[in-house]
């Protein structure tokens, strides 16, 4: 299918290289991250935003309960993620013409399901004060971008939104019409700065079909606007085995309800089992592509560039191994790209 998208998340890349990491390609030679991953046959690359992330970009995640879960407690790593240094990294993307996605987390830090903190400087706002604080903030990020003549492909307005953003205020569960107000506020903002840019609509549950028409039933029922529907897709971290005929079924059953096309803007599996992340990304790409009417646009890869050795929570859905002190090669998991196409 021509036009695919064979997307990576390259968020660590900037930080990472600041503390003297390198990567090697299949080759053996030294190799900037992004061309090597294009050699695997990547052709998109995400970055997201932060709000006013910490200067040393690392975060301890709060303790938080939610319905008998305990999560946070562990240090992760931001990536360099302010407006300046996502600047940068779009401007190596587009030197290496690939496509751009530019993911807005209106926090100061990662915005999932669990956490969705208001910006510290945004706390004391006012609802309508907020609305405006994320139409500018969107406004701000893609004007910088503009000014140098970059102009992303896509843009996400919130990530993993399935409780809300700016929480309590755009609470999913207490303030839906708020919710939808706040990124009724992206959308336009995108598409003042961006005519042609495509905007986003990603929540986690790319897994649970019930639970992705909760939220966009609700969101289209107040108005929301969006042109992609984007899903989160691990199967290793809900403890279920990838079924690629679900997979399909269950995004064609989306498309087809919301008439509107679709990609998975995560996925990812262990790095210690590249043969089978192979497979998963190999049936993962076949299931999106095989969506009617070429409403399956693509999948991205969250943070292949890295080790799990290399970050102080450990997190093992990279998709790179250290061959030696500082110096990462990425595993047989992401030739599934080239493999694919």
């Amino acid at each position: 299918m021509q036009n695919f998208i064979y997307g990576v998340d390259l968020g660590w890349v900037s930080q990472l290289e600041s503390q003297g990491v390198r990567w090697i390609d299949r080759d053996m030679k030294e190799a900037d991250p992004i061309a090597a991953l294009k050699d695997m046959g990547a052709n998109s690359v995400r970055l997201r935003v932060f709000v006013d992330p910490p200067k040393e970009a690392y975060w301890t995640k709060p303790e938080k309960e939610i319905q008998g879960r305990k999560f946070g407690g562990e240090t992760c790593m931001l990536g360099f993620c302010d407006k300046d240094s996502v600047l940068d990294m779009a401007a190596r993307v587009k030197k290496r013409d690939m496509k751009l996605m530019i993911d807005i987390h209106y926090s100061d830090h990662f915005a999932d399901p669990v956490y969705q903190d208001i910006p510290k400087e945004w706390e004391n706002d006012s609802f309508e004060e907020m609305k405006e604080r994320v139409a500018q903030h969107t406004r701000d990020i893609l004007e910088l971008l503009t000014s140098h003549d970059i102009y992303p492909d896509w843009v996400q307005v919130g990530n993993e939104i399935d409780s809300g953003i700016l929480l309590p205020m755009g609470s999913f569960d207490d303030n839906p019409e708020q919710l939808v107000t706040f990124l009724n506020e992206g959308y336009r903002a995108v598409k003042a700065c961006c005519p042609e840019c495509r905007v986003i609509t990603h929540i986690n549950c790319g897994n649970d079909y019930q639970r992705c028409t909760r939220f966009f039933d609700t969101f289209f029922a107040l108005g929301g606007q969006t042109d992609i529907m984007g899903f989160s897709y691990y199967p290793y971290w809900v403890r279920m085995k990838h079924d690629e005929r679900k997979l399909h079924d269950d995004m064609t059953r989306l498309a087809q309800k919301y008439q509107m096309p679709l990609m998975l803007t995560e996925i990812g599996g262990p790095e210690n089992e590249e043969e089978e992340t192979y497979q998963l990304l190999v049936s993962a790409v076949r299931a999106i592509k095989a969506v009617p009417e070429k409403q399956g646009l693509g999948i991205f890869y969250w943070e292949p560039e890295v080790g799990a050795d290399l970050l102080p929570d450990h997190y093992i859905l990279g998709a790179a191994r250290l061959v030696k002190e500082k110096c990462l090669q990425f595993t047989k998991a992401m030739s599934a790209y080239a493999d694919s196409q």
